[in-house]
């Protein structure tokens, strides 16, 4: 085994995990759904540009926590610091079940539907073999981040710069090879602001939430890097801003050369306008490298979602198990335990229910931390902020309400799923509970 020591993850890792972490399903499968109600162009654009705005926003927010919070765990360590232990310890339960295990499995079920759409073989509707090859990826990925930092970091580089290079020579190859585009038109037309305040406009940005989750990855991860407090603002922006950048890019390439008709509730967006521009035997070799692409996806949620689980062991008797590292600082226990949860989401859940669910729940962690920039800065007025959020207050109130408005039509519109969140939450106060009785 590779026993090569590094003490901190650098600056470009972070940023790797952030990009890796945001782009993944969502921005290849979203517009397939949005589709079925928005057939605008302009408004279909605005969807990713206002979630882009949001998670610019929330990105500047948590560069005050994090800068003034450097612990590694994510909304564990604000929640946990802001408001009460309990609320830190819910959000690392449901960071451990839904926030980071969940995710995994719907870019692992992506995966898979990538690389056989592009197999010479049809098991396009063999859904064991799916579900073996999602299962697969994960496992690699956990064995990687399972060994030590030297490994993981390297492999998490390596993959996401493929992934950024990749998605930029897609746009430019839609931009430059395809001929015959369609009549979609995307500057205003009459009837467009209907439709951004309607509620389908509503629950697409659901759809666009979830691929924008990943923008807050790298304060998972904060502690283990040398400088969090002056790299981490820096680190969060820039990852979060090229990511917007690269999401706007993308839709705009599918919208202009594959028809509506083509991608009408599919989720397979990306190999579907990938025909339009290389071809039947070119798309399946974009569909090959869209595949690989994910693997970063994975791998960065396999990398940063534990940290928070290590936190809760750390802080909790019952959980220690949970915050043990190997001789590298690697809490493997924690990576084994949600790439475990990760596997029988894989087995037992659909793709859109992964998706509407654990977006709503990752939508409500980073809702109460963000709110939380306002309560700490009243609680702790003289705790040391290297950084300070840039347009406060008004950034993370634009952060605030639009992701609220999010999660009110989620409720409205799938009660069943806001139920079962509620019963993810209570089961965290439940064991909350438990722990504290042990700790004491």
């Amino acid at each position: 085994m590779n026993t090569s020591h590094t003490p901190y993850y650098a600056p470009r890792t972070a940023a790797a995990v952030i990009i890796a972490n945001m782009i993944g399903t969502g921005v290849f499968t979203s517009l397939g759904f949005q589709l079925l109600d928005i057939q605008s162009g302009f408004p279909l654009l605005m969807l990713w540009v206002l979630g882009g705005v949001a998670a610019l926003c929330g990105a500047a927010s948590y560069a005050e926590l994090g800068a003034a919070l450097p612990r590694s765990g994510g909304e564990y360590n604000f929640l946990g610091r802001i408001y009460h232990p309990a609320a830190g310890f819910i959000s690392g339960w449901v960071s451990a079940l839904i926030g980071f295990a969940a995710p995994t499995a719907a870019v692992a079920i992506v995966f898979s539907k990538y690389f056989t759409a592009a197999m010479p073989w049809d098991f396009t509707s063999d859904t064991a073999f799916q579900k073996a090859l999602a299962v697969a990826v994960v496992l690699v990925a956990t064995i990687i981040h399972g060994r030590n930092r030297s490994d993981s970091a390297r492999f998490q580089t390596i993959f996401t710069a493929m992934k950024v290079l990749l998605v930029i020579g897609f746009c430019a190859a839609g931009l430059l090879l395809t001929q015959d585009t369609t009549t979609m038109v995307f500057r205003p037309q009459s009837g467009d602001w209907g439709v951004m305040t309607s509620g389908a406009f509503a629950v697409s940005l659901i759809y666009v939430s979830y691929a924008y989750t990943g923008w807050n990855a790298a304060t998972y991860i904060c502690g283990e890097m040398e400088n969090p407090q002056s790299d981490l603002p820096k680190v969060l922006l820039f990852g979060t801003g090229l990511v917007m950048l690269l999401y706007v890019l993308l839709n705009f390439v599918f919208l202009r050369v594959a028809p509506i008709e083509a991608m009408l509730g599919k989720e397979e967006v990306g190999y579907i306008a990938a025909g339009y521009i290389f071809g039947e035997t070119g798309a399946r070799v974009i569909a090959v490298m869209l595949s690989i692409l994910l693997i970063s996806t994975v791998s960065a949620m396999v990398l940063a979602g534990p940290r928070a689980l290590q936190s809760v062991g750390e802080d909790f008797q019952a959980f220690r198990w949970l915050g043990k590292t190997n001789a590298d600082g690697v809490p493997r226990n924690a990576i084994y335990f949600q790439s475990f949860v990760a596997l029988i989401f894989i087995v037992t859940s659909s793709f859109k229910f992964i998706v509407v669910f654990a977006g709503a729940m990752l939508a409500l962690n980073s809702l109460l931390a963000v709110i939380g920039v306002f309560v700490l800065r009243w609680k702790e007025p003289d705790l040391p902020r290297p950084y300070k959020t840039w347009g406060y207050p008004i950034v993370p109130l634009i952060y605030i309400g639009l992701t609220a408005f999010t999660l009110i039509f989620v409720v409205k519109i799938s009660p069943s799923k806001a139920a079962f969140a509620a019963a993810i939450i209570l089961s965290g106060a439940l064991f909350y509970w438990v722990s504290e009785k042990a700790n004491r």
